[in-house]
């Protein structure tokens, strides 16, 4: 499989020591399957004068079945649970992947609509529904790491 991650840099290295805290999966190293979803990640370092980078790995499926794997078919309860809980520090799982959709700035909007009480569960799981879809890998070990090799990175 070829994935992509969306950055101001070539990233031929990835690792988790650079990545932050408090985001969708926990912390990790993200990539997508789309192009097009790694060249949106660009453009908000395009929007403070910095370069875009995508660059572009080969993953080993094989490894989906060497390693403890979460994945997201669809925004359910269970994906908005995890996502709290990872954005407020609160995971303690030991995944080395997690897959599943991303809580991009309409996604967000939702959650804090949830989180602030001004909608259930139910109605956020409803609205999310109807969200383009995406997709992202967060790869969050280095174990998982060892499975992704660098091919190539192109300036957009």
């Amino acid at each position: 499989m070829i994935v992509y991650h969306g950055s101001y840099l070539a990233i031929p290295n990835p690792d988790i020591i650079h990545s932050r805290a408090n985001v969708d999966f926990g912390q990790g190293f993200y990539t997508t399957p789309l192009y097009g979803q790694a060249k949106k990640w660009c453009d908000k370092f395009k929007r403070r004068g910095k370069s875009g980078v995508i660059s572009c790995y080969s993953f080993e499926e094989s490894a989906y079945d060497l390693l403890k794997l979460l994945k997201f078919d669809s925004y359910s309860e269970a994906w908005l649970d995890f996502i709290l809980s990872c954005r407020i520090g609160k995971d303690m799982t030991d995944y080395d992947i997690v897959i599943g959709g991303v809580a991009n700035d309409r996604v967000f909007n939702t959650v804090e609509l949830f989180t602030d009480g001004l909608i259930n569960k139910r109605e956020a799981i409803k609205r999310l529904r109807y969200t383009k879809p995406n997709l992202q890998i967060c790869f969050r070990t280095e174990k998982a790491l060892e499975y992704l090799h660098f091919e190539r990175s192109e300036t957009t």
